[in-house]
C-alpha cells in the first residue's frame, strides 16, 4: 500500500528551493492552472511533504495565483504537528494544510489539477515508486499533472518526472523528464545525473536509455565547449540543439534554454 512508502523527512526546505519549478509550470502549464470548466472549477494544487515550514506551498500559491487568482491550494505533510502549525499560521479560505502522505487527504468533491511531490521518494525500494505515483495520480482529473523528483537543498539543481493522468486509467503516463540548473555550481550534464528521480538513479548504466541520454548529452556539451562556448550557461544552451540532432524528444525552446532547463520527452514516454 502507498502508506508503507510514506517516510518522515527532515523537512528543512529552504525558501525558494522550488521557485524555478514554479516558473516552468507557469510558463508551460498555464492552461492546466487556469482551467475552470466543470470539475476543474473545484480542482486544487497539492504540495505533498512541505516539511517543517510551508515555504514551498506558499511560494507556489503566490506564483500560480498570478495566473489563477482563485486557485485553491492544499499543503500535505506526514507529521501532524507540522500540519497543525502551518494551518494555525498560514491557512485561509483558499490555502489549506492537512496531515497525510501519498494517499492524499482530499475530499471526494475536491479533485486535483496538479500534484507536486519533490524530495520525498529518495529512500525505499525503487520498484515501489510506481505505486506511489498511482496513489497520488488517482486524485488528478484527466489531463492533470504529477511532478515528482529531487533537488539539492537550495534548488540550484533539479530533475523531475512529469506524469500525466489520462482518461484511460489510474496509472499516469511518464510524459517528460525535466532538468534544471541555475549554474551556481557550474555545469556539466553529469551534475544533473546525481539528482535523477530515485527510480532512474540506478538506471544510468550501459544498455539503459537513461545512460544513452547522458552519454549523448555529455558529447553534445563537450562539442559546444570545443566550439568556444565555455561559459556554463552558453555551453548548456549550445548543447541542446546538438543533443536534439542525435536524441529524439529534446525540446528546443528559447525560454527553456535561457532559464537553465532541458526537457526530454522521448517517443513512448520516459522508460520505466
Amino acid at each position: 500500500m502507498a502508506g508503507e512508502l510514506d517516510t518522515r523527512t527532515r523537512g528543512r526546505t529552504a525558501r525558494g528551493r522550488l521557485r524555478a519549478l514554479d516558473a516552468y509550470l507557469c510558463q508551460f502549464e498555464s492552461a492546466l492552472l487556469t482551467r475552470v470548466e466543470g470539475a476543474w472549477a473545484r480542482a486544487v494544487f497539492v504540495d505533498v511533504g512541505f516539511g517543517e515550514h510551508p515555504w514551498t506551498t506558499l511560494e507556489s500559491a503566490t506564483a500560480f495565483r498570478s495566473l489563477s487568482p482563485e486557485l485553491s491550494v492544499v499543503g500535505v505533510e506526514l507529521e501532524a504537528e507540522r500540519a497543525r502549525a502551518a494551518a494555525s499560521t498560514h491557512a485561509d479560505a483558499r490555502t489549506h494544510f492537512r496531515e497525510g502522505g501519498f494517499a492524499l487527504p482530499l475530499a471526494p468533491d475536491e479533485p486535483a489539477r496538479l500534484v507536486r511531490a519533490m524530495n520525498l521518494l529518495r529512500q525505499g525500494p525503487p520498484e515501489r515508486i510506481p505505486e506511489a505515483h498511482r496513489a497520488m495520480a488517482r486524485h488528478l482529473l484527466p489531463g492533470g499533472l504529477l511532478v515528482e523528483g529531487s533537488s539539492d537543498t537550495d534548488g540550484a539543481v533539479l530533475v523531475a518526472h512529469l506524469l500525466r493522468r489520462t482518461p484511460d486509467g489510474d496509472t499516469p503516463v511518464r510524459e517528460r523528464l525535466l532538468f534544471h540548473t541555475d549554474f551556481s555550481r557550474g555545469f556539466a550534464p553529469l551534475l544533473l545525473r546525481d539528482w535523477l528521480p530515485r527510480d532512474l538513479r540506478r538506471r544510468v548504466r550501459p544498455g539503459e536509455p537513461v545512460h544513452a541520454f547522458f552519454q549523448a548529452w555529455e558529447a553534445a556539451w563537450k562539442a559546444a565547449r570545443a566550439a568556444g562556448h565555455t561559459l556554463p550557461p552558453d555551453a548548456f544552451a549550445e548543447s541542446i540543439p546538438r543533443l536534439a540532432a542525435t536524441m529524439p524528444g529534446i525540446a528546443q525552446d528559447v525560454w527553456l534554454a535561457t532559464h537553465g532547463f532541458l526537457c526530454w520527452s522521448p517517443p513512448g514516454g520516459i522508460p520505466p
